[in-house]
């Protein structure tokens, strides 16, 4: 198998590298800040920019879907062009796109602003991990992944509570904007420091592009979930439903096209013999409806806060906190205490707690209406929290658990893929499972309060929907806790780690397995 370590067979012992980790770090971190910092300031950008809920869903959704798309080539520019090169390109793409995010003068701007940013992310962020694993020796990569990982989870947990203070503190009576200008100073260090201390490598024997394959994936993701969000403005008119036909379409031609890919140059975005494991299948599909129904759970969850109850983002923030704070907590105890002794049982547990958790949360916000206090919801929060703790990171584990370790970066890529594509397709739903609620409470449209909260408490039941189905496929995942990944059908088999989607063509499955339960576990607050 192919490695970085064949560009630098041994890292060289420069004091200069932990400042380097530093900036690769400070991009992780600010990755998962823009992910997760919109809800929060969802009203306040309404106001000023007059935007429309579709919008607002779009200004959510362009990040991570440009992101989910964007993770398909990422990697692989890093290893043909040069890591540093394509890093450093990308956090100034991702700085300017956060000047424009911050003075954007209407809402068609913001979305724009925002696809760029996630597109600059997803150039950015594979290549976090694969300057790491070719600047730091083996002997370190504990000490450097555990840094790694309690960034994700600051990122994660800190967002929303960063994103109220600066909208509330109205900086120089900017509201909203100091969110994202907030990227500037910082972007423009990381490029000097980048430029200094991080060292240049590429992919000894890097893949081609599959520019054809990124394209047809482009165009189906777009043509289901844009009539997925527009169809209810619209009227849901003929062309919504046959753009979403049509995408099924682009996805089985996709499919063809990976097959035709491996026949002629063994280059695909896609490794499709992965879905010949029967525990990585079922994980995928599983993947792709936990991401879809926290898509879902995520943004409305900040409209019920803010819009429905009308608490300042402060206030939204702080009470979301106890949900990202606890399932932080429980996935460090999750993934080395529990998952070795109960195995898939641990998620499956978990995603039971969810539903006990949403379901009285669901009941709650129904009772209590617009006096609901956040004592009140503390306690679902906390099981909910529990819940999503005992899945985030343990799931990832699982599905890799018997993939061949010659295409451990092609499935710990495409996981990270779906998650966000179901983050998105979540993000789309919210026009079905809670505009169409709010609609029907007649016109004109209402802007806060019980329709809100009813609304709330009706896409509630999607999710729990989602979880249920999650957790009857955890069914097909290995019963119990096996190896990371397994080991290689034979020596030198070549190494197919170069269609991993969010990891470079040369990741290693060591570096993978510490990696991936960090970074999937970053994901956006419910307020």
């Amino acid at each position: 198998m192919s490695s970085a370590r064949e560009t630098a067979a041994e890292p060289v012992a420069d004091a200069r590298r932990w400042m380097a980790l530093a900036v690769l770090l400070t991009a992780t971190l600010l990755d998962l800040l823009d992910a997760t910092i919109i809800n929060i300031a969802i009203p306040s950008i309404q106001r000023d920019l007059d935007a429309s809920y579709t919008s607002i869903q779009w200004i959510a959704a362009g990040y991570t879907l440009a992101f989910a798309v964007g993770l398909v080539t990422g990697g692989r520019l890093g290893d043909i062009f040069g890591r540093k090169k394509v890093f450093l390109l990308a956090m100034a793409g991702f700085t300017l796109a956060s000047a424009l995010s911050g003075l954007a003068t209407g809402p068609d701007m913001l979305i724009i602003s925002r696809v760029l940013q996630g597109g600059m992310a997803a150039m950015m962020v594979p290549q976090v991990l694969s300057i790491i694993h070719v600047t730091f020796a083996p002997q370190e990569s504990g000490k450097v992944f555990g840094m790694f990982g309690a960034v994700c989870g600051i990122g994660a947990v800190s967002g929303p509570v960063i994103g109220a203070l600066l909208t509330e503190w109205n900086l120089f009576g900017l509201e909203w904007r100091p969110i994202f200008l907030v990227n500037l100073p910082i972007g423009i260090a990381g490029l000097i420091l980048g430029h200094r201390f991080v060292r240049e490598s590429k992919a000894p024997s890097a893949p081609r592009l599959d520019l054809a394959g990124v394209t047809l994936v482009t165009l189906a993701l777009f043509m289901l979930l844009f009539p997925l969000t527009r169809g209810r403005d619209l009227g849901w008119p003929a062309w919504c439903l046959a753009s979403m036909a049509g995408s099924i379409v682009l996805f089985v031609l996709f499919v063809l096209h990976q097959r035709t890919k491996v026949r002629k140059d063994a280059s695909p975005l896609l490794e499709l013999s992965l879905f010949r494991i029967r525990s990585f299948a079922a994980g995928i599909v599983v993947q792709l409806t936990f991401g879809t129904s926290f898509g879902l759970f995520s943004l409305t969850g900040a409209l019920y806060m803010q819009v429905g109850l009308g608490w300042t983002p402060l206030r939204a923030a702080l009470t979301s906190l106890l949900f990202g704070a606890t399932m932080a907590g429980v996935a460090m105890v999750a993934v080395p205490k529990l998952v070795p002794r109960f195995g898939r049982k641990v998620l499956q547990a978990g995603a039971l707690l969810m539903i006990v958790g949403l379901g009285l949360y669901g009941w709650i916000a129904h009772q209590q209406g617009t006096e609901v206090t956040p004592a009140q919801i503390a306690v679902p929060l906390i099981v909910g929290g529990c819940g999503l703790g005992m899945i985030m990171a343990p799931l990832t584990s699982a599905v890799l658990s018997e993939v061949p370790g010659q295409h451990a970066g092609s499935a710990s890529g495409l996981i990270n893929t779906i998650n966000q594509v179901g983050l998105s397709l979540g993000l789309g739903l919210t026009s079905v499972a809670f505009f169409n609620v709010v609609d029907d409470a007649g016109k004109p449209a209402p802007t806060g309060g019980a329709p809100f909260i009813t609304a709330f408490t009706h896409s509630l039941w999607w999710v729990i929907g989602g979880m249920a189905l999650a957790f009857l496929l955890m069914f097909a995942l290995p019963k119990a806790a096996q190896a990371q990944f397994a080991p290689p059908a034979e020596d030198g088999a070549e190494d197919t780690a170069a269609a991993s989607g969010a990891a470079s063509a040369d990741d290693e499955p060591a570096l993978r397995s510490e990696a991936a339960p960090a970074a999937n576990a970053a994901t956006p607050s419910v307020g």
